[in-house]
């Protein structure tokens, strides 16, 4: 029996192998021809796939090296596919002496590869500069642990009394310190009002130490690299503020109908007016009244996702793409969970929001988060109001759904008369009444 051959749907695609070194591209009717990686090998490649009448190609993501590659092949003008590996893989039918963009080309020229979701380019340079400042707040955060540590090894607990070292009163006692103040009770007066109306006493009691040279060295170390990151933060933030203002320069303002969100964080992000550019920029759509998102979620969801939903068809492809989904896969009796997928910086924005919203004491979400953790676990909880929030700001940007914050009380005393409609119907449903009693 003869195979019959997948119906080729574009002649004019190309397939590229990406390496470190060199780039593997494959035409149809050509030999495979290989590029070195220096752009002036990219330019060459492009030449090739001009020469060819190439309108679109296909490569797969490999680490950040198909990054350069895409920025210059879209600049020419061509359409260019980013492919999940997994997703080519699992195609069947592939020979084996056939390399792998010449079978990355075949699948293309067949319309059987889906793009990944790459956002615009302004959107993918806001990315950039809030993703370097998430990492320059993650190694910062590296060092206020080499702090404590030198506070351990010289018995000094100032962080065990106080919640933030690097706080205004803790970074005027480690300048202190270094400065060579030993005093106690020196150093506990630097600290703010509320510190000294109810910690005064611990705080000197913490502060009596054994300060060795030795472990002064590493406490200024500590301090030093921790100020270097926070001048790299501020850096961070003078180009994002730019780039807002350039996004949202043509665009009319919107009045906030709900105060700002505060920041609860020494990393907030020093722009001016945050909120009210990324308003102008989802044209008055305020994802912050989001529960467990504020104004650096905003920020960092916009960053990752852009404005433009229409990228997935429905709230379900969105979270799913989230890695937010449920992750069971059945096959009639059988039940087994699918191999865990990759990690998504949205995806993770939403867990973290999840996390706020889940530890609350007024948010309606809170009451949800609690009781999934209850009966599956705090994981099972976290993703699960993850993927909440995700559809609440999906159907906010998609369709323009309001989101109105009812309160725990509220949510608490809905689900408490949806179970109690449920009791009755499948009491109803085997011929029985139901009467409650309220047990005070």
């Amino acid at each position: 029996m003869s195979k019959t051959k997948i119906k080729t749907i574009n002649n004019y695609a190309a397939g590229i192998d990406i390496g470190s070194e060199k780039i593997f591209v494959a035409v149809e009717g050509q030999p495979v021809k290989n590029f070195h990686t220096y752009t002036s090998g990219i330019i060459e490649a492009t030449n090739f796939l001009k020469e060819h009448k190439i309108k679109t190609v296909a490569m797969e993501a490999t680490g950040v090296y198909w990054i350069p590659i895409y920025e210059i092949l879209e600049k020419e003008g061509f359409e260019v596919y980013v492919v999940n590996a997994y997703h080519v893989k699992n195609v069947p039918g592939r020979k084996s002496d056939v390399l792998d963009c010449q079978w990355i080309q075949e699948l293309h020229s067949c319309g059987l590869l889906n793009s990944s979701f790459i956002p615009d380019n302004r959107i993918r340079e806001l990315r950039s500069y809030v993703r370097l400042r998430d990492n320059h707040i993650e190694r910062g955060a590296s060092h206020i642990q080499h702090m404590q540590k030198a506070f351990d090894l010289m018995n000094i607990k100032l962080h065990t009394v106080i919640s933030d070292i690097v706080g205004t009163s803790g970074m005027r006692i480690i300048h202190s310190i270094l400065n060579g103040e030993r005093d106690p009770v020196k150093l506990a007066d630097l600290c703010g009002k509320q510190i000294l109306d109810h910690k005064r006493d611990a705080v000197i009691k913490s502060l009596n130490g054994n300060y060795r040279q030795e472990h002064l060295f590493l406490l200024k170390q500590g301090l030093e690299c921790w100020e270097f990151y926070q001048s790299k933060i501020k850096e961070c933030d003078t180009e994002i503020e730019k780039l807002l203002n350039e996004l949202t320069k043509d665009k009319d303002k919107h009045d906030s109908v709900n105060p700002p969100k505060k920041i609860k964080s020494h990393n907030k992000p020093e722009i001016e007016d945050l909120h009210g550019k990324l308003l102008m920029l989802t044209n008055g759509v305020d994802i912050s009244v989001l529960p467990g998102l504020s104004d650096l979620s905003f920020m960092q969801l916009i960053s990752e996702l852009g404005i433009n939903m229409d990228r997935w068809k429905s709230s379900k492809h969105f979270v799913s793409w989230l890695n937010l989904a449920p992750n069971i896969s059945s096959s009639g009796k059988s039940k087994k969970k699918k191999k865990k997928k990759g990690f998504n910086y949205a995806g993770q924005i939403f867990r973290e929001a999840a996390l706020r919203g889940g530890n609350s004491k007024f948010l309606s979400i809170s009451s949800f988060y609690k009781r999934i953790r209850a009966r599956s676990g705090d994981k099972v909880a976290n993703v699960a109001t993850a993927r909440k929030i995700a559809i609440l700001f999906y159907n906010l940007l998609k369709h323009g759904l309001n989101y109105v914050e009812e309160g725990i009380e509220k949510a608490e005393k809905k689900f408490r008369e949806r179970s109690i409609k449920s009791m009755e119907k499948r009491a109803l449903d085997m011929g029985l009444k139901v009467s409650f009693q309220t047990i005070r």
